[in-house]
């Protein structure tokens, strides 16, 4: 069986070194292991965010929200991709999904 951890922190340093396209492959290899794997989830969601793939960045910060749906970290860094994409597409429907997703996590909060 593949060591998660370790296929995680290849695909970190990928990211670090700027090769994307590797660290995607390493993540989705990560995934094929253990889809719950959270920290996969959120990488994926920045490093597609990075190549303007933002659908798919979406889809992996909400798959993180739902996989820690209590954890007020992942409700922020949706509302990120969120504010990303609308950064990248002009789209407004993201400001919308973005103040949503904030406000889920600061209610998580306090705030």
């Amino acid at each position: 069986m593949l060591d998660t951890t370790k296929l995680y922190n290849e695909a970190d340093q990928l990211k670090d070194n700027g090769q994307f396209e590797a660290a995607i492959e390493k993540l989705h290899e990560l995934l094929a292991v253990d889809e719950g794997y959270v920290l996969a989830h959120s990488a994926l969601a920045v490093i597609y965010g990075k190549v303007n793939q933002h659908d798919k960045a979406i889809e992996h910060a909400v798959r993180a929200s739902e996989l820690e749906p209590d954890d007020s970290f992942s409700w922020t860094s949706l509302s990120v991709i969120y504010q990303r994409a609308y950064a990248g597409t002009d789209e407004h429907k993201y400001i919308q999904m973005a103040e949503d997703a904030m406000a889920k996590s600061k209610t998580m909060t306090g705030h």
